[in-house]
């Protein structure tokens, strides 16, 4: 069978496993790719992210000890399908033209199924000098999760010296991204009846109050040559149990996505100080990422892409954050490039599909970098 045909298939056997987040449930999707690996050569490590839901990094080593490897990395959870109803079988692997459709085909079992048949075939491949680390995560769609489990854990990731992320780019790469902090505002006031609302103190009011000092912050103007602004989105505000008394609670729900230089302990510091009457609660903190354009191993990331798919593109942000926020620092802040065949625009939509010439361009592009690298 040919590479192409290799990555489809595996991407629909991928595609057939629930691994709706939440609740994750990525064992059966684990346990298929380590086998694969395992069989390979690989040496392989699980790092549990909760019960039935390993993270999975597998090693294929070369012959100087002393070469750093090539990082490949992807999730295997995907996101709930949504209410409306789906015209294909999300869980079927179901082509039309050159269509596959199924949750995740895109964001982003295609991309992990390229990789791991890219992997399978330079593990093939003899004189190789460097290896290749793959590190497939769970729990990417709720934080990143598995990949922090992952960096928190002593002694789990090797030597990598770059990182390719298989995210859904429609294979043109992109250098980096903003990151995301979400953040809960607690408002305490006191309850009275509302007849009386002088006798309580009203925590709606605190929260509205505080929602519009922070609807006009703009972070001291800060601003990333590429990313442009850290943003700051009020997605939930909620309080009180009745109409007739004065709230005593209230709860703003925001999204931040800051840019490099921008940590979630100054930003949660700077916030605090507009709104000193709140308690704030950090729900999810992954953060941003950007790699130097001028590195040479990038620009021939570059130079195989535009020769794989026909394309001349420019590298550019991807608006979505990855794994990559956690395991590039990890890995020593190595070059990294996302890199995926699912098309940005397809992620989490209803009859989401990806093109079945992508995969197979993708497991193409990723063995020859990875060849090259290893060689």
């Amino acid at each position: 069978m040919s590479l192409s045909t290799d990555a489809i298939d595996l991407t629909r056997r991928l595609l057939r496993l629930d691994t709706i987040n939440p609740p994750g449930g990525e064992e059966a999707a684990i346990a298929l790719l380590g086998g694969l690996l395992e069989a390979a050569g690989f040496t392989t490590r699980r790092v549990d992210l909760a019960p039935g839901r390993p993270n999975l990094i597998a090693r294929l080593s070369g012959s100087d000890p002393d070469a750093p490897a090539l990082g490949l990395t992807g999730h295997v959870d995907i996101v709930p399908l949504g209410e409306a109803p789906w015209r294909h079988d999300p869980f079927a692997g179901e082509t039309d033209g050159d269509r596959l459709y199924g949750r995740g085909s895109a964001d982003m079992k295609s991309g992990v199924a390229a990789m791991v048949v890219a992997a399978l075939a330079v593990a093939r491949e003899k004189g190789r000098r460097a290896g290749l680390e793959l590190v497939l995560t769970a729990g990417e769609e709720t934080g990143c999760a598995g990949a922090k489990r992952i960096v928190e854990t002593p002694r789990t990731l090797g030597r990598v010296g770059a990182l390719v992320v298989g995210e859904p780019t429609g294979l043109s790469p992109g250098l980096g991204h903003r990151g995301v902090i979400w953040l809960r505002f607690h408002f305490k006031g006191r309850s009275a009846h509302a007849s009386m609302p002088h006798e309580g103190d009203n925590a709606v009011l605190k929260a509205a109050r505080a929602a519009v000092r922070l609807a006009h912050h703009d972070f001291g103007g800060a601003c990333h040559h590429a990313l442009g602004r850290p943003t700051l989105n009020l997605g939930r505000i909620e309080g009180g149990c009745n109409l007739n008394s004065v709230p005593d609670r209230a709860v703003l729900g925001i999204d931040i996505r800051p840019i490099p230089g921008q940590t979630s302990a100054a930003i949660v510091a700077e916030l605090s100080a507009l709104c000193p009457e709140a308690e704030i609660e950090i729900l999810s903190d992954c953060p941003p990422l950007w790699s130097a354009g001028r590195d040479d191993w990038l620009a021939q990331v570059m130079e195989r892409t535009r020769a794989v798919t026909g394309r001349a593109v420019d590298p550019a942000p991807v608006p979505f954050a990855t794994d990559a926020g956690f395991l590039a620092p990890a890995y020593g802040g190595v070059p990294t490039v996302i890199l995926g065949p699912g098309e940005t625009e397809q992620a989490h939509k209803t009859d989401e599909w990806c093109s079945l010439t992508r995969i197979g361009q993708a497991a193409e592009l990723y063995r020859d970098l990875a060849a090259a690298w290893c060689r």
